[in-house]
């Protein structure tokens, strides 16, 4: 197993009673099973297209996640005009 996830990876495999040698990768994950590294990979995978392409699939959900923007409130007040942009691109991604 291939990961840069290794603490989420072992427990995850742990609580179901698996057994897995987990090697910490960097990086194009999805190269580990193509040149014989690792048998499977534990990634983060939006839409899967990096997955397809190199013909792989996901075989198991580990957990959601999400992304959130933390802003400073005195930065969000004295530096507004230049957060305003990534705010509304947060938005923007949270509603499609």
């Amino acid at each position: 197993m291939a990961t840069k996830y290794v603490q989420a990876a072992r427990e995850h495999f742990a609580a179901k009673g698996v057994h897995v040698d987990i090697i910490k990768l960097y990086g194009s994950m999805e190269l580990a099973p193509l040149v014989g590294l690792a048998d499977a990979i534990v990634d983060l995978v939006s839409t899967g297209s990096t997955l397809r392409a190199n013909n792989l699939v996901a075989v198991e959900d580990i957990m959601d996640i999400s992304s959130r923007l933390i802003v400073n409130q005195a930065a969000l007040k004295t530096r507004r005009p230049r957060l305003e942009p990534l705010i509304d691109a947060f938005r923007t991604a949270s509603a499609s």
